[in-house]
């Protein structure tokens, strides 16, 4: 079970990760047309990281402490790298953003 739990937690963070890079793209990017596909992208993703979510630990109760710093740290790291990925192809995006979606989408995931 251990084993499953691992690759359930590392699905929710890639999920999650990319639902928050989307977000913060969809807050930066001013063009009507590109905010459109973000958001269909930040759902997609961001229902999916909720399923995983629910097969973790049921909502209803908090994850294990040792858990929380692992997850944010992971989806820290995933987001940053993404978002350099991107600016360095030439888009404009205001990291400081980054932490504001990170912490509010663990919040709506009920894990901080």
């Amino acid at each position: 079970m251990p084993q499953n739990r691992s690759k359930l937690i590392d699905l929710f963070i890639g999920n999650i990760s990319n639902a928050i890079v989307h977000k913060i793209l969809e807050r930066s990017i001013n063009k009507e047309e590109l905010t459109s596909k973000y958001r269909k992208e930040l759902i997609t993703s961001y229902e999916i990281a909720k399923r995983y979510r629910e097969k973790i630990n049921p909502t209803n109760m908090p994850l294990p402490i040792k858990d929380i710093p692992y997850i944010k740290n992971k989806i820290a790291n995933k987001v940053r790298l993404e978002l350099l990925i991107r600016i360095s192809k030439g888009y404009e995006i205001n990291l400081g953003l980054m932490d504001e979606e990170i912490n509010k989408a663990l919040k709506d995931m009920k894990i901080l």
